[in-house]
């Protein structure tokens, strides 16, 4: 009997998920998320493999193996011309501890998390440094308070969400990758929002908060309810 793989520690999702030649390609290579964490680690952070094998929780070898496999997907489509997608792999995200004074919400209490900055829906949920939480309980605002976001980058603010306990995410523009770690995380999404925090919520609680299921990157000021797109940026899921 086969021994079962190990699955990887994670950091967290890739904020751009999808990287295509200008001319029209019909060849797809998929990476792994944890042979993009290796490559993250490594090239970007300038890791050892010793290190990155200790931050991924697994053997050097393993690390090893992953990484040179990695490089030749990559090699692959810059010289082929061919489209990389980043999905799938066997992998677990790392947990994201919740700040200590964040208050447990009751078993009754729906919370609301929206990106924020200064009263408003803050656009690039990668680059989020503050949330609002919103305590709904009988269909009315019952508590909100702004908390930071204890230097999270975009691929751990879906695990900093889930550690706080939010059931709903309000933002502006958010990449596919970022989209796929909400989902996973049980996160009701309402992507594609702009203007005041707390009108964004009033109108969830009205019924007329539009959802948007396509509102990538989110670079762009936009009313609630406009389509974001995100252009030659590539990070549709």
């Amino acid at each position: 009997m086969p021994r079962p793989i190990k699955t990887r520690l994670i950091s967290g999702f890739p904020e751009y998920c999808r990287f295509a030649p200008q001319e029209r390609c019909f060849e797809t290579v998929t990476l792994s998320l944890d042979e993009y964490e290796t490559i993250r680690l490594i090239d970007y952070m300038q890791l050892s493999q010793e290190q990155c094998a200790a931050q991924m929780q697994v053997a050097r070898t393993t690390v090893t193996a992953i990484y040179d496999a990695a490089r030749r997907k990559i090699a692959d489509c810059l010289i082929n011309g061919k489209q990389l997608n980043i999905s799938g792999g066997n992998y677990r995200v790392a947990e994201f501890a919740s700040s200590d004074n964040i208050p447990e919400k009751g078993k009754e209490t729906m919370r609301i998390a929206v990106t924020y900055d200064n009263g408003e829906i803050f656009q690039h949920f990668g680059r989020t440094e503050q949330f609002r939480l919103y305590d709904i309980e009988d269909g009315a605002v019952k508590n909100s308070e702004v908390v930071g976001t204890n230097g999270a980058g975009h691929g751990a603010l879906a695990g900093f969400l889930k550690s706080v306990g939010a059931d709903m995410l309000i933002c502006g523009g958010i990449g596919g990758g970022a989209q796929a770690a909400i989902a996973d995380c049980g996160i009701e999404l309402y992507a594609g929002n702009s203007g005041s925090a707390d009108e964004a919520v009033n109108a969830y609680l009205a019924g007329t908060l539009t959802q948007i299921t396509d509102a990538n990157c989110g670079h762009h000021g936009h009313e609630p309810g406009e389509a974001h797109t995100c252009g030659s940026h590539g990070c549709h899921q």
